[in-house]
């Protein structure tokens, strides 16, 4: 039982940082806190660093709306990891595991297609801290 309730307990958080992460990607893009991710996606696209003010304004409206969703799948990983799975309803596990798979599938895909190596890389760092939680708790969900 104490196994589960790590576990549990991992994955409420891993929701918090998540939500956390998401309001950080809306309300400091385009700041020096946001310069790595907006180094590597714009050296990506335009070959440079430095881009044009109104490649600027469009990545700040699409990091304040991506962050929004971000920050509102976290908010459900989490009310779900605190509630209905702590009391172990299987579909709270299906719910989770199946979102994040299609979630990681379409969002990695498009991210490599597009050689967005960073994005990538921290999809596959979620994808494990929500994956291990999973995975260490299926037999309290099976049957």
């Amino acid at each position: 039982m104490e196994r589960f309730l790590f576990w549990q307990r991992w994955l409420f958080i891993v929701g918090v940082v998540i939500s956390i992460f998401g309001m950080f990607m809306s309300f400091f893009s385009g700041t020096a806190l946001f310069y790595l991710f907006d180094n590597n996606i714009n050296s990506i696209f335009w070959g440079t660093a430095d881009v044009a003010d109104g490649v600027k304004g469009f990545q700040r409206w699409i990091y304040g709306a991506w962050g929004a969703t971000v920050a509102g799948w976290g908010i459900f990983v989490t009310f779900i990891a605190h509630y209905p799975f702590q009391r172990k309803e299987k579909w709270s596990w299906n719910c989770l595991l199946s979102g994040v798979l299609v979630w990681f599938i379409i969002d990695t895909g498009f991210s490599a297609y597009f050689n967005v190596y960073i994005n990538v890389i921290l999809n596959t760092i979620f994808l494990i801290a929500v994956i291990l939680p999973l995975v260490s708790t299926r037999k309290h969900f099976a049957g």
